[in-house]
């Protein structure tokens, strides 16, 4: 849209609402505490709108989504808990079809947000539980996991300082809400890349206790002292009422 049409159109929608939304000075264009507001919640009624699209599509698929139903996990992670959940519920009378969705970090509250998956396993204090509900399934500390052949790597337990500036080995930067933090460490995508330039030497990372599973050979985990546990929830949209879902989470509740 061109600039005319887009500034009467905004100017049309503050008439509209009787509250300013951008403030215009000679230093450019800024939202206002209304605008803000505005753009919050209309994100949040976008991702509304394209997840019912996306769910009522699935229900409208050969079978229906009834019989299936996507879980979201971030790629590499919840190995052996991910295992004992689906085994278990694929025993369970009637259970739906279960597509595992990998996911990088942080990912999974947006694919529950826009519909791209009915179900997710989370991290806390890693991503964010607000408008959902949710089951505690598991706590584990943390660790750092590093090149094997650096002198930390010997080390019973390390603390956060200590590894939070160490020469030639910065911490990995994952995004985050398609941002990534500032920092030295290099821009990491997915999880094989992680572990192939922590195998190099070039980056280490902090994670959970249970991706001991996913280690190389030219990696090393050392645990954290002062780290805060982590959490592992099983997680879902507040509004659903899938039967499917609800069976799962059950499940998920007696592991």
């Amino acid at each position: 849209m061109a600039q005319p049409p887009l500034s009467r159109a905004i100017q049309q929608l503050e008439r509209r609402l009787g509250v300013t939304l951008l403030e215009r000075n000679r230093r450019g264009v800024s939202l206002t505490g209304a605008g803000e507001i505005l753009l919050r919640e209309g994100r949040a009624a976008l991702d509304a709108t394209t997840a019912a699209v996306r769910r009522t599509r699935r229900a409208g698929g050969p079978g229906g989504s009834h019989d299936r139903l996507v879980l979201a996990v971030k790629a590499g992670a919840f190995h052996e808990l991910l295992n004992k959940l689906l085994d278990a519920y694929a025993a369970e009378p009637g259970a739906a079809g279960i597509e595992v969705l990998p996911s990088g970090m942080c990912e999974q509250e947006g694919m529950l947000r826009d519909g791209r998956a009915d179900v997710a396993l989370m991290h806390t204090p890693f991503n964010s539980l607000a408008g959902f509900d949710s089951v505690e399934l598991m706590t584990e500390a943390q660790v750092a996991v590093l090149p094997a052949r650096h002198p930390l790597a010997a080390r019973k337990t390390l603390s956060l300082a200590e590894i939070s500036d160490v020469p030639g080995l910065p911490l990995a930067r994952w995004p985050r809400h398609d941002t990534y933090p500032p920092g030295p460490g290099p821009e990491v995508h997915d999880q094989t890349q992680l572990a192939q330039l922590i195998a190099l030497g070039r980056t280490m990372t902090v994670f959970p206790e249970s991706a001991r599973t996913w280690l190389w050979e030219e990696h090393a985990a050392v645990p954290l002292s002062d780290a805060p546990p982590v959490t592992t929830h099983i997680v879902w949209p507040a509004h659903s009422r899938s039967r499917a879902l609800a069976g799962l989470v059950r499940t998920a509740s007696r592991l």
